[in-house]
């Protein structure tokens, strides 16, 4: 294992009932970089990033075999705790899905769920989560508004600042832009640049030129197997495998 990767996939199987959803998987994600997992719907990409966190053990009938390391530990042994390893690492969904609650409240959330009660440390949290969010400037005078009033790239960015609230090491995100407009888009790319220096992050896209723009590893998926995987420039100018190249220029997915 590389001493930078912060993240480790090893031989992982998973399975939904009997239907094998990914085949012996093996990918390292590196520390303060962002890798893309790409490929047609329903390869595989959302289910892994899913086993990242355990929020695959929600669905009853699935199982895992294989491992996944974080800082060098399985997160699948009996002995984790699985809210701390959500709280270490951090989920964003294709959807906007903040809480019918105030802004402020919804930043906090995590924080009171983790037993943050002083108001002055509550407060402060959620002010470095909103500016790390690149939302403070819009929202600073109406923290007590709700958040269903917000525009939808707004939300997003707004769940990103609730995810960033309990200080994660590893930010995944789910196409995170997908329901946006291109400007909500632009600016949760830009902001995903920016969040890289602090945390590792493992984005799913179906938009190539969106991994091609984020990214600086790129893992391509078809059928529930890792089929390539290398730096994004590479695997987007000179793929090693006909599929890969395949799908890349849209001759299939």
């Amino acid at each position: 294992m590389e001493v930078s990767a912060k993240m480790c996939v090893k031989d992982l199987d998973f399975y939904y009932g009997d239907f094998k959803a990914l085949h012996s998987v093996s990918l390292d994600f590196v520390e303060n970089q962002v890798t893309a997992l790409i490929g047609p719907s329903g390869c595989g990409k959302s289910t892994l990033l899913r086993c990242l966190n355990r929020m695959n053990d929600l669905i009853p009938s699935s199982r895992v075999d294989g491992g996944v390391l974080l800082d060098g530990e399985d997160i699948y042994d009996p002995e984790v705790d699985v809210v701390a390893l959500r709280r270490r690492v951090g989920m964003v969904f294709q959807k906007p899905n903040p809480f019918p609650k105030t802004i402020f409240e919804n930043v906090a959330y995590g924080l009171r769920v983790n037993g943050v009660k002083r108001r002055s440390v509550l407060r402060e949290r959620v002010e470095t989560s909103l500016k790390r969010a690149a939302l403070w400037d819009e929202v600073r005078d109406r923290l007590d508004a709700s958040a269903l009033g917000l525009s939808g790239g707004q939300q997003q960015r707004l769940c990103i600042a609730r995810a960033l609230a309990v200080e994660p090491e590893v930010i995944l995100m789910d196409e995170p832009a997908s329901a946006l407009d291109p400007i909500a888009t632009q600016k949760i790319e830009e902001l995903i640049h920016e969040l890289k220096k602090a945390y590792t992050i493992i984005i799913v896209t179906h938009n190539m030129q969106q991994a091609a723009r984020v990214s600086d590893t790129t893992a391509f998926f078809y059928i529930g197997k890792l089929i390539e995987v290398g730096s994004t420039e590479t695997l987007f100018t000179r793929p090693q495998l006909k599929e890969t190249s395949d799908y890349i220029t849209g001759r299939f997915g």
